[in-house]
Order: structure tokens, then sequence, then C-alpha cells
């Protein structure tokens, strides 16, 4: 998981371009695993044994059982035809105001606008599974899930639904203050898929939370007895940066130690909140960037999580260990 390099706060950090691409990508491959399995194109194989991930991976196929090219050629018409007409682009005001908002049983207000593909249940799901400890923390905060938020020079605009030529300039969420009141517009359309979608949003809840309530004192000494037993990887660039820096022997040390905390508490809320909503492979959080943390340390931090933020009714926390194939 790549926190604020890819998912800046505002929409506008500096990694914005690769955590879209990582998003795209993310979302492509998801689909084109399930068209794939679909018609039994594809086949699982080990992918790093000593976790049992699995990723699926095409087979050599008989003339009797190619693809059904005819279908892929009509869907890529149906596509095409569906760019024909601009996107409608309304403002973040606009939208708001003519959009009713739902409050979900934990307290916290959203909205569906546009033509968003993630279902409807699944999105009322996503959002009921933050704890009410955590969701106590997003008072007068909207969240608006539309097809994307574009930026258009010092401007933000909102699509009605997904569009070619809007989609370089758009961005995976943006927070706008408006009144007394924070909107989060958040791109479904970016991704497409809801573990893409989930991540997202609880990587803005995790942020939020943690500005409101700081960081736990009990999750901050178990982390920092974890840098010091040395151990290896982290859950975040920011995390990773933050944390040489913390342990180095510069005059600002102790700043960056703070927000190392910062960002780890931050990173271990979404990863928990992502895995209250959906099965999570913890390998599915790598990145490039950096090393990913020890599975057995991840546990630890996911469970005091755990136990500062409680599960809804309806929504369990669970951690389960592969066996070695």
């Amino acid at each position: 998981m790549n926190v604020r390099y890819s998912f800046e706060a505002d929409g506008t950090g500096r990694g914005k371009t690769a955590g879209v691409r990582s998003l795209k990508w993310r979302a492509f491959e998801r689909r084109l695993t399930s068209f794939l399995t679909s018609y039994r194109s594809a086949e699982a194989v080990p992918f790093h044994e000593s976790v049992g991930f699995f990723r699926v991976l095409t087979t050599p196929r008989t003339a009797a059982s190619a693809f059904p090219i005819q279908q892929i050629q009509n869907y890529s018409r149906i596509l095409l035809m569906s760019q024909a007409a601009p996107a409608i682009t309304r403002s973040p005001e606009e939208v708001v105001r003519q959009s009713p908002v739902s409050q979900a049983p934990n307290g916290i207000c959203y909205a569906i606008v546009g033509e968003v593909t993630v279902a409807t249940s699944d999105l009322e799901r996503m959002v009921a599974a933050v704890p009410e400890t955590a969701a106590a923390a997003l008072q007068r905060k909207a969240y608006y899930f539309v097809p994307l938020t574009v930026n258009q020079g010092e401007d933000t605009v909102i699509a009605d639904r997904y569009d070619v030529g809007l989609s370089d300039n758009a961005v995976c969420h943006r927070n706008i203050e408006l009144g007394d009141s924070q909107c989060v517009f958040i791109s479904t359309r970016l991704m497409d898929d809801k573990f893409s979608v989930a991540f997202e949003f609880y990587i803005n809840v995790g942020h939020a939370v943690v500005e409101k309530v700081g960081v736990s004192q009990e999750f901050s000494e178990l982390v920092w007895k974890q840098v010091e037993a040395g151990v290896r990887g982290e859950t975040s660039l920011d995390a990773w940066e933050s944390r040489k820096a913390a342990t180095s022997h510069a005059p600002d040390a102790e700043k960056h130690k703070s927000e190392y905390l910062m960002a780890t508490f931050s990173d271990a809320i979404s990863i928990y909140l992502l895995s209250l909503f959906i099965d999570v492979d913890y390998y599915d959080l790598r990145e490039r960037d950096y090393p990913l943390l020890a599975p057995a340390q991840m546990a630890e931090r996911l469970r005091k999580v755990a136990e500062l933020f409680p599960a809804n009714p309806g929504f369990e926390f669970a951690i389960y260990y592969k066996r070695r194939s």
C-alpha cells in the first residue's frame, strides 16, 4: 500500500500519476482475469509459494475452444459508442446541491452520483463497515462516490460518467471545503472494482481519523518496538521513508518519528477497514517502491487497531495464515 505517494489527501500529490496508473492497471488486470476465467481460458498457478498467492495466467487453447471474437468485437463497439457524446460535468457545489445524501447506521453521510459501476449494495456495505468508534471522527464530512473527479486548471469538476477525454486529468479523490463541512469526491471509474474503490475510501477515512484523534499510545509503543527489533519492510512509502529518517541521527529525527507513527497508524486503520469489508490477500498490497512489512508484524498492528475500533455488528475481523505448499 502506497498511501500518500499514490493517494494524497488532496489528490494532488507528487505520486498522483503513478497512483492513478497503478489503480487503472489493477482494475484492468481484475477485469481481464474475470473475462478469461469466464471462458475457461485461464488457470490459477502458484505465484508466491510461501503464502499461496495465485495469479491467473492464460493457457494455450485449441481452435475449437478459441475466444468468442465476435463478442469481443461487439463489446469494443459498445465501449466506443458509449464515448460518442461527451460526459456532462458539474461543479462540486452543484453536485452537493442536487444529490440526496444518505446516512449509514454508523452515522457516515454519503451519496452515489452518476454512472457508478460498483453495485449500490457494495457501496452501502463499504460505508457501513467503518466502526462507529472510527466514524465518530468523521462528523461534518460527506463522501460522494462519483464516476470521475477531474482537474480543470484551478477548478475541479465532476463527470456524470466515465469519459476517456477526461480520465487523464482525473484524480483518485478530492477533499473540498463547502461551508462548514468537508465533501470528499471519490472517483470510482478510475478503478472500477470494489476492492480498489474501497481501499481509496478507507485510506481517506484512515487519514481523517488520525487527524482527528491522533495516534494511540499503545499502537505507537508496539510499532516502535518493531522498529527497534529491526523488522523489515513497511506499509507505505511515507512510512518507509519517514522510518529511515526517524532512525537517523539527524537533528529533526524526532519530527520524522512523529510523522512515521502517524503514517503507520493511518495505514493500519485503512487495511483493517478493508479487511472488514472484503477478504484481503496481504500480498495484494505490495508496491515496487518499498518492501512490504512482514506478515506477523502487520498482524500485530491490525490486532491492536481492532482493539481500538471494534467491528460493528455484522462485520468480522480475522487473520488467516496460508500453509506453505
